[in-house]
């Protein structure tokens, strides 16, 4: 499968050349999973009164550390400079899981 002529490891390759740092990657290593998490949570949100803070929370929380771990690499999120990277940091943390990122 690809996205936008390229292929998956195309992608999750450049992604990680901006997310070389120690620091940086256990940011995303943490952070994504919170923003991935808090998206379906949203939904449930609808329905729970109140509920909305803690997808709300994991959301923000989230983004907190992936913009704090491209301080300490130096350099701006991928996304930037194409939003559809904002697809591909789950694909690399997945790959990341699996030992292969």
């Amino acid at each position: 499968m690809a996205l936008g002529g390229r292929s998956w490891d195309e992608w999750i390759s450049q992604y990680a050349t901006s997310h070389q740092h120690t620091v940086n990657r256990v940011c995303h290593t943490i952070g994504i999973p919170l923003i991935a998490l808090s998206l379906p949570l949203f939904l449930i949100g609808i329905w729970v009164p109140g509920f909305w803070r803690v997808p709300l929370t994991l959301f923000v929380v989230g983004w907190v550390f992936q913009f704090v771990g491209h301080a300490f690499e130096g350099k701006p999120p991928e996304f930037f400079k194409d939003w559809r990277f904002l697809f591909v940091g789950l694909r690399w943390w997945m790959a990341k899981m699996q030992g292969k990122a």
